[in-house]
């Protein structure tokens, strides 16, 4: 294990030691990418919201978690899914999936989508073209790209079957390509887009959600 997900792995187990300043690490590593994930489910005027919740289960069950950086990324993204979808229920929403998941079960891509990560995925103006897609789409490709789960770590957060996600990212993936190629100001493709711009925070920030951890050891 080398670089951010050796020192990501050093600092989920600091803060789970009761370490404020690592739990802040974790946090501006993980959280731009996971607010990128969640605005793909419930849209962006509730997803800071959604994303506060998540950060708040987070810090209160950090102390059960086990693993590394990557596992670390896949539970914190199932929390999220299980909050945007609790969130979904109560304004009686559905997401919508497109297609029948069932064709997604066959041969998975050639490639490995996640090679064809692209740090820009997270701009505004792209997460709006992800929106686009098809559910099932949508959520592979930003898991797989965005958050930048491996394949089994995905599907283990969406219920799926390893090959399904690699296939729905794979099309996710071409099929933004075409938009980002129909859209005049996103340049001629997926190597067009614009650095990283992290999102910004209006609910929650790490030291909120530090403080509400440090409450809650202390109340335990």
């Amino acid at each position: 294990m080398l670089g951010d997900d050796a020192e990501l792995t050093a600092a989920v187990r600091a803060a789970q030691g009761g370490d404020e300043t690592a739990f802040r690490t974790v946090y501006r590593a993980v959280h731009p990418r996971l607010l990128g994930y969640v605005r793909t489910l419930v849209g962006d005027p509730d997803a800071e919201d959604v994303a506060s919740e998540a950060w708040l289960q987070i810090a209160r069950d950090l102390e059960r978690f086990s693993g590394d950086a990557d596992r670390f990324r896949g539970w914190a993204a199932r929390i999220a899914r299980n909050r945007a979808l609790d969130h979904i229920r109560m304004r009686g929403r559905r997401p919508a999936i497109g297609g029948d998941e069932t064709e997604l079960t066959g041969r998975a891509a050639e490639s490995d989508t996640a090679g064809e990560a692209i740090e820009a995925l997270t701009t505004d103006s792209t997460l709006s073209l992800i929106a686009r897609l098809p559910q099932d789409q949508a959520e592979a490709v930003v898991l797989r790209v965005v958050v930048g789960l491996d394949a089994k770590s995905a599907a283990e957060t969406l219920g799926k079957r390893a090959g399904a996600v690699r296939t729905a990212a794979h099309r996710g993936l071409k099929r933004l390509a075409e938009l980002l190629g129909d859209d005049p100001e996103s340049g001629s493709g997926l190597d067009a887009l614009p650095p990283q711009r992290e999102p910004r925070r209006r609910a929650v920030t790490s030291a909120t959600v530090t403080h509400t951890r440090a409450r809650t050891q202390k109340d335990m």
